[in-house]
């Protein structure tokens, strides 16, 4: 009888391995074979020209605040993105974007804010369109991106994984602003690494709340971003609404983008 149970725990073991190897090991390793097979350009040959995603401040006087994903150059892009935040104000002549880029953390701080091409490709990837919104009261969320980038604690260090990178800064971004509205996808690796390394706090949404130890592990509920587990930096989730599945180097599928008008400045 003892041997029995013994036996059947053994086996609830391996079928626990095996469902977690699936789970979180598989969909990364295909996205990773199915990268590997693509062309790609040496990086001082990539292209980092408009992809016609967003509005040229000509054609568009309104506010107007994007975020954008888009795969990382190298093998890295078979799992992983890069993030970043687009704002242009009202009758203003360009757009600022927001960032976090590893390199620049030779000049001191990693942490790039200035006028650019709000939707280029990274690197000859095409970035997915994750948040566009318009309208008068989108000044105001303008305002509070700012403020929030003021306040980003890890603008002079930088890891890949499992963070602070730059997935982490608009994570942190996202926390501040719920306006926003975010859900970032799977692979945006970084993104569960909460500011100054705490252990619980809300989502990127603002929708929900997270246990992360330090990006490398944690749960997250939220009633954007729908339920997700993290294993090594490597998350799997579901969505109930609008319904989809969120797996390690393939991201949300289907994915969406959040998109709406603010007409009021609702700050008071």
């Amino acid at each position: 009888m003892g041997k029995s149970r013994l036996s059947r725990g053994r086996r609830l073991v391996y079928m626990s391995v095996w469902g977690l190897c699936l789970l979180f090991l598989a969909p990364a390793l295909i996205a990773l074979v199915v990268h590997a097979l693509g062309e790609r350009p040496h990086w001082r040959d990539a292209s980092h020209a408009s992809t016609g995603q967003a509005p040229s401040p000509q054609q568009l006087r309104e506010a107007i605040v994007q975020v954008y994903a888009a795969r990382t150059w190298g093998r890295r892009g078979g799992v992983a993105v890069h993030t970043w935040i687009a704002a242009k104000r009202t009758d203003a002549s360009q757009y600022k974007r927001y960032e976090i880029i590893g390199w620049r953390l030779r000049s001191g701080s990693a942490l790039v804010v200035a006028e650019g091409t709000p939707d280029a490709l990274w690197f000859s990837n095409t970035p997915q369109l994750l948040v566009d919104l318009r309208g008068a009261g989108v000044e105001a969320v303008i305002d509070q991106v700012e403020t929030a980038v003021r306040s980003y604690p890890h603008s002079r260090e930088y890891r890949t994984w499992p963070g602070p990178n730059s997935n982490t800064f608009v994570a942190h971004i996202g926390r501040q602003v719920p306006a926003l509205g975010l859900d970032l996808p799977p692979t945006a690796i970084g993104k569960d690494y909460l500011a100054g390394g705490a252990l619980f706090g809300p989502t990127p949404s603002g929708t929900g709340y997270q246990l992360s130890l330090l990006g490398a592990g944690g749960i997250l509920v939220a009633r954007n971003e729908g339920v997700e587990l993290n294993l090594l930096g490597s998350v799997v989730g579901i969505r109930a609404w609008p319904p989809a599945v969120k797996l390690p180097g393939f991201g949300t599928w289907p994915a969406r983008a959040n998109k709406g008008r603010l007409e009021h400045n609702d700050d008071g």
